[in-house]
């Protein structure tokens, strides 16, 4: 799929639930295939935390947004250690049919929302790669969901005056335009593949990913979670 960098400007409100719903249909028969020791896992992008707990957060999430609770200190680091105590007796089963719930129930509150919940969708798909990595299965921030991954990540950065940066990516035709610099400084500029940009804007290792360049900007200014 290519898409002009452009039209990333307007917002599709159903690009967020589309992302999630994606994902859903990939990760949750993954999920359901693997063994029960395998949601001990550590995952490297979120230190202290396993697979399990990943999930728990995600379906914790994604559930409050399709209930409307958005209570002080929502998505907090204390939140999320209570979301996840909450399910710490759960079974790794109910903790993915949550999560397949919330995937698909998130979707039209999030569209409705305007955009304040768009950076939630993604963050929720990033942290899918996290699990799929922790597991060792193909596909991490990357797959058939990239191209809206791509597309809300190139939004999120402009409306948020991110550093600038101009992406040639191998999964584009067009050049992806991040962030805005409002004439303030030249865009940065990056070559390699979407799942690579994705891992240096969500502040994950890329040891071992193919080979990419990155010039005019510090891989530590992409860091949207930094």
């Amino acid at each position: 799929m290519t898409t002009p960098a452009d039209v990333h400007d307007v917002r599709d409100p159903e690009q967020p639930g589309r992302l999630l719903t994606i994902e859903r249909d990939a990760l949750i028969p993954l999920l359901r295939a693997r063994a029960e020791e395998d949601f001990a896992r550590p995952v490297a992008a979120c230190p202290g935390w396993t697979v399990r707990d990943v999930l728990a957060h995600c379906s914790a999430a994604l559930t409050r947004v399709a209930e409307g609770r958005f209570e002080e200190g929502v998505f907090s680091p204390e939140s999320n250690d209570r979301d996840i105590a909450e399910r710490a007796e759960w079974s790794d089963a109910r903790v993915v049919d949550e999560l397949e719930r919330g995937m698909g129930a998130a979707g039209p509150v999030i569209a409705g929302a305007g955009g304040k919940l768009d950076g939630l969708a993604l963050g929720e798909w990033v942290h899918a790669g996290d699990v799929r990595e922790a597991l060792g299965e193909p596909g991490a921030y990357g797959g058939a969901g990239l191209p809206d991954a791509l597309a809300l990540l190139a939004r999120i950065t402009r409306e948020r005056g991110h550093v600038p940066v101009h992406a040639d990516l191998d999964d584009l035709d067009e050049p992806l335009r991040l962030g805005e610099s409002g004439g303030e400084r030249p865009p940065g500029r990056f070559i390699g593949d979407g799942p690579t940009l994705v891992r240096l804007y969500a502040g994950r290792p890329v040891d071992g990913v193919p080979a990419f360049e990155l010039a005019g900007v510090e891989a530590k200014e992409l860091n949207i979670y930094g």
